[in-house]
């Protein structure tokens, strides 16, 4: 028997609407510049929906400041800034320092990069510890604090920040509480032959992100938060993420795992995963998808798993810790799930 929606599924089925409109929107907008990553412009996304930071581990010249700039070019008067870090940079070169005015006898602030929309922070583990911390600190605190001042960093605010893996020279690897304050990890990596080709020939008369325009707002950003309460979290579901992030704490092969900030996050993650997949609802699948990316940068390994598991890539030990995680909680059964309210909504074509 079909049920017909009350008022409010109504109501909240035109926030989705129109939250997957804008998600739609902006997807698109960015794939016109980066090819053959539409899963990993979708986990930056789902970042920005979330309030939350990514940080990207890759190698140069994979598309992470085109990624980063066709966001902001995609979002209305968002503006843009990168920050290059190296050991000699100080905390105030990125939040910002009082300056002597001398005609108006008084210090006046000098705004930092990070009065930015959307920052790019490049080679992260480079900059001294000291740094790192006001980075981070301004990302979980979205403001920041000179000579005790207080000033407030713009909406929306999202870090895009990339580091080098842990075996090139010269860098300073980011304690675990401080990558605990990324919402999540990524990868770009390199794109298919046929992308890279399409890349080459979309840069033969100028670079596409040049023909970029705004598709979205901030408002429109604002609507696509606020839409993530209306997705559809069944109890099983949300309970068997709790079990995977505490499983992630008996396993012998983990030293120290994901904190309650990462139970929070992966609840988050999923929901704006079904919803920028066109879904008001989450599946175990969306849960499974968030794992690593979620989750992975949280995990401190033991040292018998680093010493079993060499030659083999991160992602490769993070699918075999999700293995494991899953015998201690079983994903729940589908048949089980209660998706009959929200699967009454689709979303508009």
């Amino acid at each position: 028997m079909r049920v017909e929606p009350d008022a409010r599924t109504a109501a909240e089925g035109g926030q989705l609407d129109e939250a997957a409109a804008i998600a739609g929107r902006l997807l698109a907008n960015v794939e016109r510049v980066l090819r053959g990553k539409q899963d990993e412009i979708r986990l930056v996304l789902a970042a920005l929906a979330c309030h939350g930071h990514v940080l990207f581990e890759d190698v140069p010249g994979t598309g992470k400041t085109v990624l980063a700039r066709a966001i902001a070019a995609s979002i209305e008067d968002a503006v843009f800034a990168r920050v290059q870090c190296t050991p000699d940079l100080q905390p105030s070169d990125v939040t910002g320092i009082n300056i002597y005015n001398q005609r108006r006898r008084d210090f006046e602030f000098r705004r930092g990069p990070l009065f930015a929309n959307v920052v790019l922070v490049d080679e992260i583990n480079r900059a001294m510890p000291k740094t790192q911390s006001a980075l981070l600190e301004a990302m979980a605190e979205r403001q920041v604090t000179i000579d005790g001042q207080t000033y407030v960093l713009p909406q929306p605010f999202l870090v895009l920040a990339t580091e080098n893996p842990i075996e090139f020279e010269g860098v300073f690897p980011l304690p675990e509480a401080q990558l605990d304050r990324f919402f999540l990890k990524a990868r770009l990596g390199y794109p298919s032959e046929e992308d890279e080709l399409a890349v080459v020939l979309d840069q033969q008369v100028g670079h596409p992100l040049d023909q970029l325009r705004p598709v979205v707002g901030v408002a429109d950003l604002a609507r696509l938060e606020t839409a993530l309460p209306a997705v559809y979290v069944d109890d099983l579901v949300r309970r068997w993420m709790i079990a995977l992030v505490r499983a992630t704490r008996q396993l012998e092969e983990i030293s120290i795992g994901a904190s309650v900030r990462g139970s929070l996050a992966l609840e988050r993650a999923s929901r704006a995963w079904a919803l920028l997949n066109g879904r008001a609802y989450t599946t175990p699948a969306d849960v499974e998808w968030m794992f690593a990316p979620v989750l992975g940068h949280r995990l401190v390994f033991s040292p018998t798993l680093v010493a079993e598991s060499r030659g083999r890539s991160r992602d490769e030990i993070l699918a075999e810790i999700y293995r494991r995680c899953t015998q201690l909680a079983p994903p729940p059964e589908l048949a089980d799930l209660a998706v009959g309210h929200a699967a009454r909504w689709t979303p508009a074509s």
